[in-house]
């Protein structure tokens, strides 16, 4: 987790210094505004899934990302909405590819899967590192498949996104292990979280105490990314010179929504170390 917050900040660093002559994103300002651009940006999303040929698009996914869109939140000039909101105002399309596990919950009600196990919804979602690993690795993925081509500005949310995690993560791994206290697990994340986008303790501390109750949701990101990544490294060497990003995402997702290592086996035939009993 050290490493990923490491290349998370770096990168960042790297990606400002690279568009440092080019004038920084601005936060939306009216509710009008936030409407039109939240809807262009779901619109601007799936017309890069599908013309991208990332993967196969249906008119019901459409529909279930823009149920997310929200509402705008009036904030003064220098009034700190929430994390997530700081990088929605500025470029909604950057969190659509997060909330992508959306539309793939919404394929278990318009798709369901063949196998009665895979096709009805789990009483708790046990896949944290399924839904937060894919939603986490769409955002890089998708800015490296080219999203964010003409965007350079908005690249730099991706990283910041990404270091925020892994700060949040870092600071619940340290909690576990009692290196750290509950109020320096807070400082941690608030101070290794970008450009201060992270001042509410109260929302850390209640982030904090849930990872204490759910061990491994903090870290779920970051590892489900990772475990996604993998996959996608796997099933691409597996294919050779016929492997295409739109027949990974798609066989993916035609698996159901299980855990990643599960889908690997089905996939690629490896099993994962993870599921060997030692």
């Amino acid at each position: 987790m050290r490493r990923e917050l490491a290349r998370a900040h770096s990168s960042l660093r790297l990606e400002e210094h690279r568009n440092r002559g080019l004038p920084e994103l601005t936060r939306i300002e009216t509710a009008e505004e936030y409407d039109r651009r939240l809807n262009e940006s779901v619109t601007e999303y799936m017309t890069f899934l599908e013309e991208g040929e990332i993967q196969r698009v249906e008119p019901w996914m459409d529909a279930a990302l823009r149920a997310k869109n929200g509402s705008f939140t009036p904030a003064g000039p220098n009034e700190i909405r929430n994390f997530f909101q700081e990088v929605n105002y500025r470029d909604p399309v950057v969190l659509r590819t997060h909330l992508h596990h959306w539309i793939e919950l919404a394929m278990m009600v318009e798709e369901p899967h063949a196998s009665p196990i895979r096709s009805v919804p789990l009483l708790y979602n046990l896949w944290d590192a399924r839904s937060e690993g894919l939603a986490t690795g769409m955002e890089e993925m998708m800015m490296h498949a080219g999203l964010l081509a003409d965007k350079p500005r908005s690249r730099e949310l991706v990283w910041i996104m990404l270091a925020q995690r892994a700060a949040r993560a870092l600071s619940g791994l340290y909690l576990h292990g009692n290196v750290y206290d509950m109020e320096e697990a807070v400082a941690h994340a608030t101070e290794w979280t970008p450009r201060g986008w992270l001042p509410d303790a109260a929302l850390v501390r209640n982030e904090q105490h849930l990872y204490l109750r759910q061990p491994g949701y903090g870290t779920s990101y970051h590892t489900g990314h990772t475990q996604l990544a993998e996959l996608l490294g796997a099933w691409a060497r597996r294919e050779g010179e016929s492997f295409t990003v739109k027949r990974f995402f798609d066989d993916f997702f035609s698996a159901g929504v299980i855990p990643v290592v599960l889908t690997r086996w089905e996939m690629t035939g490896n099993i994962d170390e993870l599921l060997i009993e030692r």
